[in-house]
């Protein structure tokens, strides 16, 4: 089965930037889903230098490629966080956005990472994830 490029028209377009937003493989069943970023449907940083606001935003617009492929978080089997020079305090942060995420269910593995920069100076977050349905 041929992998399918999914771009949800309620997100920024993404293909200018070189990337779509997911690629939904194995006919639907598992979804890669691109770092999610806050930014709005036209490209305006949403919270710039509130770490527990653009958590939200990313989270918010992951949900968005999710739901576009016929998925939640529920079905979320892997999360990748990366963290503009993370120090452990930011998980007091950005843990309890990601709880909401998952709205009282079991959260997927996550991988925190801290890193020195994201694609543009304003972003304190990054959050890609994998899903997997059925």
């Amino acid at each position: 089965m041929p992998n399918t490029r999914l771009n949800p028209p309620s997100l920024y377009e993404s293909t200018g930037f070189g990337f779509s937003h997911a690629t939904v493989q194995d006919g639907g069943r598992t979804i890669h889903c691109a770092g999610q970023v806050a930014w709005d449907k036209d490209c305006n940083v949403v919270g710039t230098g509130d770490l527990a606001a653009q958590t939200r935003q990313a989270l918010a617009n992951l949900k968005e490629v999710l739901a576009a492929a016929g998925a939640s978080p529920a079905d979320v089997v892997r999360l990748r966080t990366y963290i503009v020079d993370h120090t452990p305090d930011k998980l007091g942060v950005v843990l309890p956005e990601i709880g909401a995420f998952y709205d009282g269910g079991v959260p997927a593995p996550n991988t925190l990472i801290g890193v020195a920069a994201l694609a543009m100076p304003d972003f304190l977050i990054e959050i890609e994830a994998t899903a997997a349905i059925g």
